[in-house]
Order: structure tokens, then sequence, then C-alpha cells
């Protein structure tokens, strides 16, 4: 399986002549939305910015409730997270966990509250994580580091961070690789993952957005 970021929550996903588009974002965020076909989009949340598959082509299927889905050879699980106390039920955010190639990739959406044991079981296993690191309505940086911690994953690939282009209020990727440890990380352009390839140990992964601005 072939990793792409598209900048903010979106991922192209690709094995073969299969592709997942995560979470689609509209032009008003300041990058240009993915309109290359696609197999299957998937959407945590009704936000603009995490919700523009009308604009993905190729007729793609649609998975944005929690449940179990499959559509030609792809499976997903969609599970609800628990929202904050003062947030309404328009705000719910699916996480879904994505097997393709027998690598099981987690995108955890706009995630804003720690994930409960059955949540987090529902989840798993988890391969690869995707992983919000720029704060604004998701997780604390903190409570996203105990995640992490609770999901075990063997990849991080963090995501919803501010880059060049985006208007959105997001903090920077600095504080989540101090608190991870973590220097001198080069960028990739894309990342390919297999069962064959899965490091022992938990490591970070970061990407480059191959999104277009303007």
């Amino acid at each position: 399986m072939e990793i792409i970021w598209l900048g903010h929550a979106c991922f192209r996903l690709r094995s073969d002549d299969l592709v997942v588009v995560t979470d689609p974002y509209p032009g008003s965020i300041g990058l240009r939305p993915e309109t290359r076909p696609a197999t299957v989009v998937t959407v945590s949340n009704s936000h603009p910015n995490h919700s523009n598959r009308l604009e993905v082509g190729g007729s793609p299927r649609i998975f944005d409730s929690p449940g179990e889905y499959e559509f030609s050879g792809i499976a997903a699980r969609g599970v609800m997270t628990s929202l904050k106390e003062d947030q309404p039920q328009g705000e719910r955010n699916v996480a879904y966990s994505i097997v393709m190639d027998n690598v099981n990739v987690c995108h955890l959406g706009d995630i804003s509250t720690p994930l409960t044991t059955r949540q987090a079981e529902e989840l798993q296993p988890v391969d690869v994580l995707l992983a919000p690191a720029g704060g604004g309505c998701t997780l604390d940086l903190e409570r996203i580091l105990q995640l992490m911690q609770d999901l075990d994953p063997k990849i991080v690939i963090p995501m919803h961070y501010q880059i060049p282009g985006v208007t959105e209020p997001l903090g920077n990727l600095d504080t989540f690789l101090q608190l991870m440890g973590v220097s001198d990380v080069q960028p990739r352009r894309s990342l390919t993952v297999t069962t064959g390839n899965l490091p022992a140990n938990m490591q970070v992964t970061i990407l480059e957005s191959r999104a277009r601005t303007g």
C-alpha cells in the first residue's frame, strides 16, 4: 500500500487500482481539493473541511458512518468517538480502521476526547496510525501521545497541522516532534507499507504534503 498525504486530514491510500481518499477538503482551506478518481472515500465528520466528497472523481463509494464496510476488496470499520460535554451531536466524529493489502490503517479524524477501552479495541490492531498533531478542535498533544500508546501502532504519521497555504488556525509540527523525542526527521514524499516491512517498534514518519496551493 502506498500512502500519500494531501494536507490537512486527507490521505490517498493506493493498492494497484484501488484508491481510498480520507477526509477530502474544499479549496477554502487554502489547498486545491482532491479531484482524481477514488474507489472509496471516508468521511470522519460533517465539517466541510473533512467532507468535500463531491469533488472526488470516479463515483466512489462513501463511508461516512459507524459500522462495518467492504467494497471492491477494501474493508473498513467506522467507530464513533465520544463528544465533549459541550459538543453538539452534529459534530460527531468517526474514526476508521481501513484494511488494504492486509495492512490496517487507522484514521482518527477530528477526535476530541480520549478513546474508551472498547473504542480502542474496535480499531485494533493498528499498523499505521494517522493522528492529528496540530491541536485546534482535536485532542491536545499529551492525550494524543497517550492514545498512541493505547493503540500501539507500528507507524505514526502526523496530520492536521499547519503547513504553508492552509488558512486554518492549527499548531505546527515542532511541538509534536519534541514530545516524541524525534529530531532530524526527513519528510518523505510517500510511504509504501507492506506486512513485511513494518518496524518492530513504533516509529514516526513525516510525509510531505502533496497538495497544490492556490
